[in-house]
């Protein structure tokens, strides 16, 4: 069965260009032009991936992403301004994966949602092995159930989070750059994320985990440097 893909988009053509060029590559298109209809539809069918605008005639992106992340944790990427950093951050904040500015490359769009969906689905199809189930003090990742649980309380972490709090524990110890953290999680060397889309989901995650950030006891900051992962 393709993978379900909900368009949000309130200018008609640019909605229409990405429902063409996804079904090309044999998604399931589910299209809407407001905020009202895009959240009735998140309630009644099955979806694995959001692109949402951030501009909509009733709620705007940032709401529509904060209400599905209430619920839902596929993946969203949000449809940004062009050059609008402020933008781009608070999509992170409320839970988005990625972010493509206006206007965009086509296909460049369609890898991102490839790439989401690839960082989704990936660990409960890999075989079983020594990396499945990791754990650090009372942090414990469980790939193959893309299970998190902190001291027993589970984590709800959006695929990006997860994969970014997985790579740090499987190098545990080890400082790690945002560059070479954006590189393993977005995987395509031409996405150009920049310091500001990990710092922003390093600290949603410490948030969920309860982390402070002036004395977190597993998310450490190496300054100039980049982040590892320890308990202390």
């Amino acid at each position: 069965m393709p993978d379900s893909i909900l368009i949000v988009d309130d200018e008609k053509e640019i909605a229409d260009l990405i429902e063409l060029y996804l079904q090309n590559e044999g998604f399931q298109i589910l299209k809407h032009y407001n905020g009202a209809s895009a959240l009735h539809c998140v309630e009644n069918e099955s979806i694995d991936l959001a692109i949402l605008d951030v501009m909509l005639p009733d709620i705007d992106g940032f709401a529509l992403c904060a209400k599905i992340r209430e619920l839902h944790l596929f993946p969203i990427i949000m449809l940004t301004a062009k050059d609008a950093e402020l933008d781009k951050i608070t999509g992170l904040s409320l839970g988005a994966d990625d972010y493509v500015a206006k206007p965009f490359k086509p296909l460049e769009l369609v890898a991102r949602v490839k790439a989401q969906l690839r960082r989704a689905q990936k660990y409960t199809a890999s075989p079983s092995n020594s990396e499945d189930v990791i754990t650090v003090g009372g942090l414990m990742i469980n790939s193959k159930t893309h299970e998190c649980l902190l001291n027993g309380t589970a984590l709800k972490l959006t695929p990006t989070e997860f994969s970014l709090l997985r790579i740090l524990a499987l190098n545990k110890g080890a400082v790690l750059s945002s560059d070479e953290l954006s590189q393993q999680i977005w995987q395509e060397e031409y996405f150009e994320k920049g310091n500001s889309a990990i710092t922003v989901h390093i600290r949603h995650i410490r948030e969920k985990m309860g982390e402070s950030f002036e004395n977190p006891r597993y998310i450490k900051t190496v300054w100039g440097v980049g982040y590892k992962l320890e308990y202390s």
